[in-house]
């Protein structure tokens, strides 16, 4: 990607005006850079003359944004947070051997895969992991990953998706809910408590309702949750029956805590991918983590396995 030099700031003129723009003052912000008022000024003029835009309104002993500001406030401490980050990267891997950075979905990482990296990490005990979570496909050009754990279809620019594996979700309740409301049909689960929805996914409950064969006449009712995180904590709480993967609450399974109303599973229509970068294709980290999280999802011993 070629970069027009001069529409590229200094980093210090950013940070300058970060802190000027926290602090409403350019007398506080040259204390705080250790510089001076007049520097602070003279940095504040040159970056709205590169801009083209005036950033701070004058007024008596203080300095406000402008409209232009506030809008390029937020894109500059996004800015620098990126900055820092990168740099910590770079630290990071400087001082080890290797290092894989991973993005994964949130639930899926802190409930699946973050019990399971001891094992990855004593076979590789070389690697250091760097693992963020992300939600929806990114550009790996500005975040710099060496792979991502993707649900969807098998579509990411400037990447290739390899299929990991299918989903299984069943109907759970808690223990508690199970004996205030109890069921005999798939079709009392909308009739006798709340369904618990996760709203990107909101037809799911029609399609187990469809598949399990039972006519009901409001699947879309109940409370609605974010994040798969939130529908488990939901349940847990008793608020309503839930859709959720098997592999994301072997414990509650295991412990009793959840209970599987219906074992009628219902394949949901996307999968799981690992997701690497085309100008990484050929990085044999990411080759490693693949074969081992393979192995991961088809482990005959592991019960409550994303796959069947």
């Amino acid at each position: 990607m070629k970069l027009t030099r001069r529409l590229i700031p200094d980093i210090d003129i950013l940070q300058t005006f970060e802190c000027a723009a926290r602090h409403g003052s350019f007398t506080q912000a040259a204390r705080e850079l250790n510089l001076t008022q007049s520097a602070v000024s003279r940095q504040m003029s040159e970056l709205e003359g590169q801009i083209g835009v005036l950033l701070f309104e004058r007024v008596r002993q203080r300095v406000v944004l402008c409209e232009a500001g506030q809008k390029f406030l937020p894109e500059v401490r996004r800015l620098l947070g990126l900055t820092e980050e990168t740099m910590l990267r770079a630290m990071a891997a400087s001082q080890s051997g290797s290092s894989l950075s991973i993005a994964t979905l949130p639930t899926f990482g802190s409930r699946w895969l973050m019990p399971r990296l001891p094992d990855f990490l004593s076979r590789h005990p070389e690697i250091t992991l760097s693992v963020a979570s992300r939600s929806q496909p990114f550009d790996f050009e500005e975040e710099p990953f060496d792979l991502a754990i993707h649900y969807g279809q098998p579509v990411w620019a400037h990447a290739t998706c390899t299929y990991l594996c299918s989903e299984l979700i069943v109907p759970v309740g808690s223990p508690g809910l199970c004996a205030s409301n109890p069921v005999a049909l798939p079709s009392d689960l909308a009739a006798s408590a709340p369904l618990l929805h996760l709203s990107t996914r909101p037809k799911a409950w029609a399609s187990w309702f469809e598949t399990a064969g039972a006519d009901v006449s409001s699947p879309y009712k109940g409370h609605r949750f974010e994040h798969f995180s939130m529908v488990i904590e939901a349940a847990l709480a008793g608020l309503g029956f839930a859709l959720l993967p098997r592999y994301l609450i072997e414990h509650e399974l295991e412990t009793g805590r959840l209970q599987v109303m219906f074992d009628q599973p219902l394949q949901t229509e996307n999968s799981y991918y690992l997701v690497v970068p085309d100008h990484r294709r050929e990085n044999p980290l990411a080759q490693i983590f693949f074969t081992w999280i393979a192995d991961q999802v088809n482990d005959p011993k592991t019960e409550a396995q994303v796959i069947r």
